[in-house]
């Protein structure tokens, strides 16, 4: 997204950098990133514009569709939870398919609470038709997936080593998430 905003004003590479620079991530606010864009460069970007666009710069490979469906075939109940707002990440979880391939999507605006906190779980797994007893949480913030996993009693996973925030040990620590289907099968 950072990428065609830059290409649609006419700036340069050091632009993109800026705007993954302070991006933290996903975790800056984005009225706050897209005001501090429109102060160093000069070029408005609106939070519907970005929600609206970014969505279809998003992706899944196609593994991690096939090893949410072997859950699913499994017997497992699976669900997405998501800190964000209602279109952008509705219109992520429709671009990648991942809305259709689980049982329950739980979107923290929609829910009135977000990860960490243990309630937005036990909501995502009421929608799901199942319990949070052992149940899994896999995902890629320490300080959010992990530690609201851990707030949830669930075993988690943690993806990657994207964010630097403290870090609650997980379970199971992974560089990709397609490592983690044998992981829960096996539980």
């Amino acid at each position: 997204m950072g990428s065609v905003v830059v290409g649609r004003a006419g700036l340069g590479a050091d632009a993109v950098e800026w705007l993954v620079a302070h991006d933290n991530g996903g975790f800056t606010p984005r009225l706050q990133l897209f005001a501090g864009f429109r102060e160093r460069f000069g070029v408005a970007v609106s939070v519907d514009e970005y929600d609206r666009e970014h969505p279809s710069f998003t992706w899944v490979d196609q593994p991690v569709l096939d090893g949410i469906a072997s859950l699913r075939t499994a017997g497992w109940r699976v669900a997405v939870v998501t800190n964000g707002g209602v279109v952008q990440q509705s219109r992520k979880l429709e671009h990648t398919g991942i809305g259709d391939a689980v049982d329950y999507c739980c979107i923290s605006e929609a829910a009135g609470v977000r990860k960490p906190d243990a309630r937005i779980f036990a909501i995502a797994a009421e929608g799901a038709g199942a319990t949070l007893v052992g149940g899994w949480m896999v995902g890629d913030h320490p300080s959010y997936d992990i530690a609201g996993g851990i707030n949830a009693n669930l075993s988690t996973i943690r993806i990657g080593h994207r964010h630097d925030a403290p870090t609650p040990i997980a379970d199971h620590h992974l560089i990709s998430v397609q490592g983690v289907f044998p992981i829960i099968l096996a539980g």
